[in-house]
């Protein structure tokens, strides 16, 4: 055999032994880097959750998946059990990975008197008085109607707007001991800064009725009927 064959022939070997170490290593390091990455697996939003939704409501809005534990967002939550009682404090969209600084008890959200305004929403504070607050008694999630006097015109403006926050001034007092209804309800003293949810146009009339006129407001459901309001002016009152 030729010098020259057998210098051929352990070329070749050697070039397809490089390919095959080649092939190895790569594979290898593909496994190596996997492995690293610790594959974990999380919950993962299939669908839009609204903010305010209950962890118990969204278990058909959710896939899991696996993702490298470097990819993965902090707190992930492993399973519904974890923030089982727990609501979604903001609006979730598909793709985003479910952690638990995402959901948070009711309580811990109407601590300081206040929840959060939907996402888009203006949040405007006015001061009012208690009688004009139902005698002190709103408070965070009621829905109310808003009143507004300019000058000589009284009028139902605004309906259903979602109260987010009630701050200080209402200090309740009972009756003084031996005296009075001693199952009265708490008068309050003062008054009361009432945080509202508003569209832009909403809080352009809040505003505008705060800095020009007064405002009174009402406690208000969904049920309430809108239909029957008029401008009331002291030539309609009567």
């Amino acid at each position: 055999m030729s010098r020259r064959l057998i210098a051929g022939l352990a070329s070749g070997l050697l070039a397809l032994l490089g390919a095959i170490l080649l092939i190895v290593y790569v594979n290898g390091a593909d496994s190596r880097a996997m492995a690293g990455m610790e594959p974990v697996e999380v919950l993962v939003v299939s669908a839009p959750i609204s903010q305010g939704t209950p962890a118990e409501e969204i278990a058909e809005l959710i896939t899991t998946e696996q993702l490298p534990r470097d990819a993965v967002g902090p707190e992930p939550v492993g399973s519904l059990a974890e923030i089982a009682g727990e609501v979604a404090v903001t609006t979730l969209q598909p793709g985003e990975q479910l952690l638990h600084g995402r959901f948070a008890t009711q309580q811990s959200l109407e601590r300081f008197g206040g929840i959060p305004a939907p996402k888009g929403y203006h949040s405007v504070t006015v001061a009012l008085d208690a009688q004009r607050i139902v005698g002190g008694t709103i408070t965070p999630r009621d829905t109310v109607g808003v009143f507004v006097t300019l000058g000589d015109q009284t009028h139902l403006t605004l309906h259903n707007i979602v109260v987010t926050r009630v701050q200080g001034g209402l200090g309740a007092t009972q009756p003084a001991q031996g005296t009075g209804n001693p199952d009265a309800a708490p008068e309050p003293e003062g008054g009361a800064l009432i945080t509202m949810a508003l569209t832009a146009a909403q809080a352009e009339t809040v505003v505008y009725a705060a800095e020009h006129g007064t405002i009174w407001l009402s406690i208000e459901d969904p049920t309430t009927p809108k239909d029957g309001t008029r401008i009331v002016t002291s030539e309609n009152f009567y």
